[in-house]
């Protein structure tokens, strides 16, 4: 079976790109169907789905509903700004990201930012917004200009420190934050 590309989600643009999908073909324990693209993250809930649901299931929501599943904990990060609508779009019918610790979703203009990939300084550099985020998040760390600068130049999309970048679909401003093993 061949299915075409997997749905969009609109706070998660590009899921293959970021790892969240993989093309293989498999059955989802969701949906029983042959699918040629399955999600390769954990879902947070009582049982271990990791490489077992499909992106269909996890768009229209039935996923969540089955097994109940969050994709994404909010609970510590979350905008109450933001509408709750937003908070159930992103926890149970959005792909994740992986990251080192616990993962955390940006918010900006009152809303919730598209999660758009992980990446080292090279993909910061050229987006001030996102490394005004970074250097604020070392600067709270208590490090001086310094070692801001070097902290910040040394982020790897390989390696650790690595910046998890989104964007705000309002306003079109890069946001970051910074995780490391």
């Amino acid at each position: 079976m061949t299915d075409s590309a997997p749905p969009h989600f609109r706070y998660h643009p590009d899921p293959v790109d970021s790892g969240a999908f993989e093309e293989v073909t498999f059955t989802c324990a969701c949906c029983s169907k042959v699918r040629s693209w399955r999600y390769r993250l954990p879902a947070y809930g009582t049982s271990d789905l990791r490489d077992s649901l499909c992106p269909w299931c996890i768009a229209d929501g039935s996923a969540a509903a089955r097994f109940d599943l969050v994709f994404t904990d909010l609970h510590d990060t979350w905008d109450p700004e933001v509408d709750l609508g937003v908070r159930e779009e992103i926890e149970r019918r959005t792909p994740g990201f992986s990251g080192w610790q616990q993962e955390r979703w940006l918010f900006h203009c009152g809303d919730a930012a598209a999660y758009v990939g992980s990446g080292g300084w090279g993909d910061v550099r050229d987006l001030p917004g996102a490394v005004a985020d970074l250097r604020a998040q070392v600067a709270d760390w208590g490090f001086d200009d310094e070692e801001i600068d070097a902290f910040v130049e040394s982020l790897d999309v390989d390696a650790s420190p690595v910046a998890h970048i989104f964007g705000c679909l309002a306003c079109g401003r890069h946001l970051a934050y910074a995780d490391l093993d």
